[in-house]
């Protein structure tokens, strides 16, 4: 099985290399599944009804979220679907899930959306979520995907060796840089720190490059505006052995609009 993990998509411009883009790999790579962090897929921060409807129709099979999943209040008409998750270390009782199972080619797949907590808001600890979420989604699947969304590289690493062999990949979000250590860890897990971003290459982390230095040079409080040149979509397609859940590969990606 191959699956397209995506990094954070960034605005309209990163919803139109989802659109364009998602179908040309799908039928160049043979893909499977294609999951996506969208959590700033609506105007550069938070996701809306709207737009997680246009991304499943541009080929998403799964979203996944972050510590923006509550910048928009519409989100919560869609918190509850099936394949659109929030991270599963937030505070018990809150809306929505941070893990799912879905069927692809009638094979099982399950998805957990994890959050760190280093340099980012206090919740509950994602090891732990990690380690009783796994055991209970290996009773319908062997392949599980993580979203590891975090700041720290130290923190997602970690992660990747704390669930080597008991998932089929742990991918990194978040910064929307995307990193160059992909690769297979010792007992099966394909890993990478993080996959980077669907949007404007030419900005800071997808937000116009100006808004962002008069921040750092002033320190005052500026409106971001969603850049627009150089779209690319980031991301890695890791390939999976069905029968055992272990990966076989991981390839970055990085394709131009």
């Amino acid at each position: 099985m191959k699956i397209l993990f995506i990094g954070d998509i960034v605005g309209s411009p990163g919803r139109e290399a989802v659109r364009v883009i998602v179908p040309k790999l799908r039928e160049r790579e043979a893909i499977d599944l294609v999951i996506a962090n969208a959590e700033n897929a609506s105007g550069g921060s938070g996701l809306t009804p709207k737009v997680a409807e246009d991304l499943f129709d541009s080929g998403c099979d799964c979203l996944t979220t972050g510590d923006h999943i509550w910048k928009r209040q519409d989100v919560l008409k869609i918190i509850d679907h099936p394949y659109i998750l929030r991270p599963a270390n937030l505070a018990p009782g809150i809306p929505g899930k941070g893990y799912c199972v879905l069927t692809k080619n009638n094979l099982n797949v399950g998805v957990i959306n994890l959050q760190g907590r280093v340099f980012m808001q206090a919740i509950d600890c994602p090891f732990r979520a990690a380690r009783e979420i796994a055991p209970f989604l290996k009773k319908e699947t062997n392949i599980i995907l993580v979203d590891m969304h975090a700041e720290a590289t130290s923190e997602k690493v970690a992660m990747g060796y704390f669930l080597d062999g008991k998932v089929s990949a742990v991918a990194g979000t978040h910064t929307h840089i995307q990193t160059a250590d992909e690769k297979i860890l010792p007992q099966g897990t394909a890993y990478i720190t993080d996959l980077g971003m669907a949007g404007p290459y030419d900005s800071v982390i997808g937000q116009e490059k100006s808004r962002i230095i008069e921040r750092f040079l002033t320190g005052m409080p500026v409106r971001f505006e969603v850049a627009s040149e150089n779209i690319q979509l980031h991301g890695a397609i890791i390939e999976i052995d069905t029968a055992t859940g272990k990966a076989v590969s991981i390839k970055r990606i990085q394709e131009k609009l």
